[in-house]
């Protein structure tokens, strides 16, 4: 897990949208967001990136910093 730059909107619902986070010093934009969930160490976001490439992020709300758990070298769907 890696402390990870993420700029965020919130819908007017209060729901965290991320819309890129900085990695490694490489700034990758997210196309679009899938599962998200809460755990015991913070708010879980299933992101995926132009490449088609899946990144997990965790936003732990008690010291207000974000991390991605993990995510793929590789492209998770075949491009076309």
């Amino acid at each position: 897990m890696e402390p990870v730059e993420v700029t965020v909107r919130f819908d007017p619902q209060g729901k965290m949208i991320p819309l890129s986070f900085v990695w490694q010093r490489r700034t990758y934009r997210v196309e679009s967001i899938g599962r998200q969930w809460e755990g015991k160490d913070g708010h879980h976001i299933l992101v995926m990136t132009p490449e088609n490439r899946a990144h997990h992020l965790l936003f732990v709300s008690a010291k207000g910093i974000w991390h991605r758990v993990k995510g793929s070298d590789t492209p998770t769907l075949s491009m076309v």
